[in-house]
This record gives structure tokens, sequence and C-alpha cells, in this order.
């Protein structure tokens, strides 16, 4: 038997190791509050058809503690943000909906319903939610979803909501 090729005592042939990487050339990338904070503010907004999409959870908290609309099919928060910047929506369904089937369902038709309906009869400034109802978002028709929306809106955007926003200061 021939014994195998090479040093045996785990050492490795010249020339098959890596060069070794000096300590001087490594540098740590600081990470206190700043730095991440500013790398937060770098990344790029999600936008689905031509609307950004609200990702974090103070964004939803802010639209809910102003104008809701309830409609047949969903419920619906508007908050007027103040600026121009292009209007932003965000989407939820609470395990009342169904099964996470069911709710992915309904999460679709909402997103189809705002893809078709905000560019037209949303403003830009504002941050809209929409949540979906048991058994009626994801079984409605179609064109009453389109409907349901845009009466929603109108009424967010005149002031005249079901629920009026809370008094700054009160709880």
């Amino acid at each position: 038997m021939k014994p195998p090729e090479g040093p045996m005592d785990g050492k490795a042939a010249t020339g098959s190791t890596p060069p070794a990487v000096s300590d001087s050339t490594y540098v740590e990338k600081p990470r206190d509050a700043k730095y991440v904070a500013a790398k937060r503010l770098q990344r790029a907004p999600k936008v689905r058809g031509g609307v950004e999409l609200l990702t974090k959870r103070s964004e939803f908290l802010a639209c809910a503690r102003a104008r809701k609309q309830g409609v047949k099919s969903m419920m619906v928060q508007g908050r007027d943000r103040g600026d121009d910047a292009p209007l932003r929506v965000g989407f939820t369904c609470s395990k009342k909906v169904g099964n996470a089937v069911a709710r992915a369902r309904a999460k679709r038709r909402m997103r189809e319903v705002a893809r078709l309906v905000l560019p037209t009869h949303g403003k830009p400034g504002w941050d809209y939610v929409l949540i979906g109802r048991a058994e009626q978002t994801d079984t409605r028709d179609f064109e009453a979803l389109q409907q349901d929306l845009i009466f929603a809106l109108r009424k967010i955007h005149s002031g005249t909501t079901s629920r009026p926003p809370k008094k700054p200061g009160r709880k």
C-alpha cells in the first residue's frame, strides 16, 4: 500500500494557504446610533404600483391616531403628513379575517384595489392604511371594493369621517 502524499503532521503544503491578512488592513465600522440611523435613512422606499409602502410600525400607529372611515369591505385610515411627498399606503389583516391563506387573499385584493384607485383619488402627502374585514374583503365583489375605497377616501379627505380624530393631549 502506498502512503498518502504530503506531510501528515497537519501542516499544509507550501503555497496552498491563502496569505494572512494583517490586522492593520481591517477597519471596524462604527456601530453607534448615528451611523445606524444614517444607514436606515439611506434605504430606498419600497414602491409598488407607483405608490410607496408603509413599512414601519410607527407609521401604522400614526395612521391609527388619524382619521378613520369604515366601509363594508374594509376600514380605511388616513393621515395628512403635511408635505408634498408621494402618498404611501399600508395593508393589514388580523387573524379575525381567517387563516394565513384568507389573510393573504384579502391583502392581495386590497393591494390591487389600492393600485387602481389611489393614483386618482388619493392625495400626495397622505398616508393610508387599509384594514381587511372578516368574511368581507376576500368575498366582496371587486367593483364594490373599488367603490368602497373611493367612498372612504372622499369622506376622509372632506373631514367628515365616522369618528373624528382625538384632540391632542387627551387620552
